[in-house]
């Protein structure tokens, strides 16, 4: 029989507790960790949820990887590119590709507003789908130009425009061109990065104002099954496509989005620490009050023959109880606000600031199982420094002490 469990089990069950001050700290102690761990959940929950949901908006927009011109031009305009078929095929075949669709852009100017990101885009809509807020998808087809346009409700608000309103877009080319579209649907991601830049449209107008050929587009997005492995799939593709053309997965396109995001890793570890140590506090001031409380049971045990190690073990036993109540409930608290989080939308957050309208959360269960395991390794760890009091305790001294 393990003695110090048996003993262990004894004190923290024992009814005496509910008479004296040790029981209050017990349960300050519990709660301590339970917030502790709630908070580090939460926190690597909501991060996880923010940069899925950042990242996924910004795939709409851009795809995972894209196909272009090789060049220096940084601007909106696209150079042609014709990619082989044989080429196209090969990229279309590999096993992590989902799919491949053209693209192109063109800057234009919307009346007399401030320049405006015309994006004519042709490929799976089910990001805009989601993301439609009011009127319908436009449907293209290979044979007739569609005059239909989507805006997003950032450009709607700042033109007065609606659904079933016309919009007058102006290129400035040699000569100037003008073009008339019809606003059917508009949208809104929250990002005002594109937000406030773009609108979607039919392709064939772009091959036509810039006089490309029917096979001229200015580049292809390449969707991919495994966001986590993109810049190894652009590398891969980019060694199957022309010396002329380049590969270029969306986190090298937009940086500054992705290293924002990546810093963001740094505030949850500041959070994860400052918790471990609210927890290791509060942990090691509750056993050292329960070891001066029980100093009178030390000196019997010493007395009847135990050693340091053995009544050490019987505290450090008693503080795993403590340590694995707080676990329990600090869990239920994250999982219980994670999922209603999720299906409710509890808390909101201001759409200009934060880039979306709700607190995302996404249930990571790999962080879940880390964050626990940590926190008991470190605990317990902990829990060494203040059980070596015991060995300072006399017998003679603490049996005689009432």
């Amino acid at each position: 029989m393990n003695t110090s469990l048996f003993i262990a089990k004894r004190l923290y069950n024992t009814k005496e507790n509910n008479n004296n001050y040790t029981r209050p700290i017990i349960r300050i102690a519990i709660l301590a960790i339970a917030l502790s761990v709630a908070i580090m959940i939460l926190s690597v929950f909501i991060l996880s949820g923010f940069k899925n949901e950042i990242s996924n908006k910004v795939f709409g927009f851009g795809g995972h990887i894209n196909i272009s011109k090789f060049n220096y031009n940084q601007s909106y305009e696209n150079d042609p590119i014709y990619l082989n078929p044989d080429i196209f095929s090969k990229i279309e075949s590999l096993d992590f590709v989902s799919s491949i669709h053209p693209f192109a852009t063109k800057a234009g100017i919307i009346k007399e507003s401030d320049e405006i990101l015309g994006v004519v885009l042709n490929y799976n809509w089910k990001f805009f789908d989601e993301n439609l807020i009011s009127g319908e998808l436009p449907v293209f087809n290979d044979i007739t130009t569609s005059k239909n346009v989507i805006i997003s409700k950032n450009i709607s608000n700042k033109m007065k425009l609606d659904v079933g309103d016309d919009l007058v877009m102006y290129y400035v080319q040699k000569p100037t061109r003008v073009r008339k579209f019809k606003v059917i649907g508009i949208y809104n991601t929250g990002l005002a990065e594109f937000d406030e830049v773009v609108v979607i449209g039919d392709l064939k107008h772009i091959q036509k104002l810039n006089n490309w050929q029917g096979n001229q587009v200015g580049g292809y997005e390449v969707i991919t099954n495994n966001v986590s492995n993109i810049e190894l799939f652009s590398e891969i593709i980019d060694e199957n496509i022309d010396y002329d053309l380049k590969a270029l997965d969306i986190k090298q396109k937009y940086p500054q989005i992705f290293d924002w995001l990546r810093l963001q890793d740094f505030n949850v570890l500041i959070i994860l620490i400052l918790m471990l140590i609210v927890g290791g506090v509060n942990m090691i001031t509750s056993l050292l009050i329960i070891i001066l409380e029980k100093s009178r049971l030390i000196g019997i045990l010493k007395a009847i023959g135990a050693t340091n190690w053995n009544i050490r073990n019987v505290f450090i036993y008693n503080s795993l109880y403590i340590i694995f109540n707080g676990l329990f409930w600090g869990n239920l608290i994250a999982l219980t606000f994670s999922i209603c989080q999720n299906y409710f939308d509890l808390i909101s957050l201001d759409e200009n600031i934060y880039f979306m309208s709700f607190v995302p959360v996404k249930i990571e269960l790999m962080s879940l199982f880390l964050i626990n395991i940590g926190t008991i390794i470190i605990c317990y760890l902990i829990l060494v420094i203040p059980s070596v009091v015991i060995s300072k305790i006399s017998p003679a001294k603490s049996i005689k002490f009432e």
